[in-house]
């Protein structure tokens, strides 16, 4: 990537842009190299501006939220990271229409799900464990304990790969597991959501929350969780991919600090220094190992960013 070319972007933009920025700083897995560019946008205007400088410039772009779900490799990524947070995490709904609630890209899905509660509007209140923010939540279709984003979404603000602001229905959003199929970055959406007992919400969320504490290696760095569930066509029987890999002795495996979580098998925790060829290096021994023993192909949920 040229260096000169990414020279141009602090005139592009209001939000900051810092040079070679460590992106372990940026990752829940507190692991990444430097960043060619990194950028903090405070509007729709500046990811626009930024995705036609890319398109225009032919400089690879990443987006990311507060960083789950991605594992980027030492070396870095030396072209544009859009970092989605403050000024891009608004929140407005009416008294009008108080099921109708729009939502920016930046906000963190927890706390989404607390002030929907708060406010007595169910429909994404069980992602209160979802690691991540609304807009990564939207394009990959997170979900949890019974709840998917496609089900509270009515609309996607989005700003295509050509930099233009789109607003797509959800009728347009090729929805599925774990995915949406949207090719741009989400910017906000607006969320239909259902009136109910904020007491009765909160002590959902506490359950949910409780055994997130309890069954997952919540406090620890890691991506949250490493591969897909098995399709029912694949002979796995209804077992998740956590069961898979504990039922093949691989709680604990370790190479260098990256280890599958003795709490959850679905999860590679960092113990402290581990790198992205560590964690890598665990995917590749569990993938061969499940296949080997069940004949299973694992297929990854963690976005692996070369």
């Amino acid at each position: 990537m040229s260096v000169t070319a990414l020279q141009e972007v602090p005139s592009l933009v209001h939000g900051d842009v810092l040079f070679g920025e460590p992106l372990a700083r940026y990752t829940t897995y507190r692991i990444g190299g430097l960043a060619g560019a990194l950028v903090k946008p405070q509007g729709v205007e500046d990811v626009a501006a930024l995705m036609q400088f890319c398109r225009e410039s032919g400089t690879q772009w990443l987006v990311l939220g507060l960083g789950s779900n991605v594992l980027i490799a030492d070396t870095g990524f030396d072209g544009l990271v859009i970092r989605l947070g403050r000024g891009m995490d608004g929140v407005r709904h009416s008294a009008e229409a108080p099921e109708i609630w729009h939502v920016g890209a930046g906000l963190p899905t927890p706390r989404l799900a607390r002030q929907t509660a708060r406010a007595g509007m169910a429909g994404v209140h069980r992602l209160i464990g979802v690691p991540g923010t609304v807009g990564g939540g939207v394009f990959m279709n997170a979900g949890a304990h019974g709840q998917e984003f496609k089900a509270a979404v009515r609309r996607a603000a989005i700003v295509d790969d050509e930099g233009t602001v789109r607003l797509l229905d959800a009728s347009e959003i090729s929805w599925r597991y774990r995915a949406s199929g949207i090719r741009g970055i989400v910017t906000s959406a607006e969320l239909a959501l259902t009136p109910a007992d904020s007491n009765v919400l909160f002590r959902e969320i506490r359950r949910h929350f409780r055994w997130r504490r309890e069954g997952t290696p919540f406090d620890q760095p890691c991506c949250g969780s490493v591969f897909r569930n098995p399709a029912p066509d694949t002979g796995a029987d209804g077992r998740t991919a956590g069961q898979l890999i504990d039922a093949v002795g691989l709680k604990e495996f370790r190479i260098g600090d990256a280890q599958v979580s003795s709490k959850h098998a679905n999860y590679i925790v960092n113990l402290g220094h581990a790198s992205a060829s560590d964690v890598m290096a665990v995917i590749e021994a569990v993938r061969e190992r499940v296949f080997r023993s069940t004949g299973i192909a694992l297929e990854l949920e963690v976005k692996i960013i070369p």
